[in-house]
């Protein structure tokens, strides 16, 4: 198996099991919450009052000696049968090499918005190299599921949907010098149109909700950083 296959592969399966444990710890009762011990996930603990389903870090890091970030190619996964449910209602099939172009724009644009939003405002440099003070950010956008995909057929076609698509957020962050895992997060997010109406989504909206949907993520990452900057 290819090494960004595999990699992909190992992504599925651990935010699988760490979304498993948090609907888990959703259906017990609340005293059980007030009363559960701190524990602890490999060495990391949850961030208190993350704005994401799961984010755990290390409370022994010293983030403020990252001045930089190294944003590794993010892997891209798409929701299990989603090229069969998609060809099964549309008159033009989706195709391997529409599924390869997608995973690649997908990837840029992640990696575009998490680069812009790091380094507004005299943020952090983004950088291609490992270094002393670079924080690197291994992120898998997996479940990938989107509404009205662009095949960027001849016709001109409009495909209606109530939703523009979900995504799962996998990102893990380690200290370069080190190679410590010290921050892991994973979060869901499913686009809606305005008031839930039914509107037409193509590429381009499909583009703009995404970027939204990723600053979102990428703001949340810079919040912390930025609280842990002494």
């Amino acid at each position: 198996m290819p090494a960004e296959a595999f990699n992909v592969y190992l992504y599925k399966r651990c935010a699988a099991l760490i979304c498993a444990l948090f609907l888990l710890s959703l259906a017990l009762p609340l005293s059980a919450h007030e009363e559960a011990p701190d524990l602890r996930f490999d060495g990391l603990v949850p961030v208190p009052d993350a704005k994401m389903a799961m984010a755990y870090y290390d409370p022994d890091a010293d983030f403020s000696f990252f001045t930089k970030v190294l944003i590794l190619e993010p892997g891209v996964a798409f929701r299990s049968n989603w090229q069969r449910d998609q060809n099964r209602n549309r008159a033009r099939n989706v195709s391997s090499s529409d599924m390869d172009r997608i995973r690649a724009d997908v990837a840029a644009l992640f990696k575009r918005v998490f680069a812009e939003r790091l380094a507004a405002n005299d943020g952090y440099e983004i950088v291609e190299e490992a270094g002393d003070d670079v924080l690197i950010i291994r992120p898998a956008i997996i479940d990938l599921d989107i509404t009205a995909p662009d095949t960027r057929s001849a016709g001109r076609t409009r495909d209606f949907a109530a939703t523009a698509g979900a995504a799962t957020l996998y990102m893990e962050l380690f200290d370069s010098v080190s190679g410590d895992m010290i921050g892991r997060a994973a979060d869901r997010s499913v686009i809606r149109t305005s008031g839930g109406r039914i509107s037409w989504t193509n590429s381009v909206t499909n583009t703009a909700e995404a970027r939204r949907m990723f600053g979102r993520w990428a703001d949340q990452l810079r919040t912390f950083l930025d609280a842990h900057y002494q």
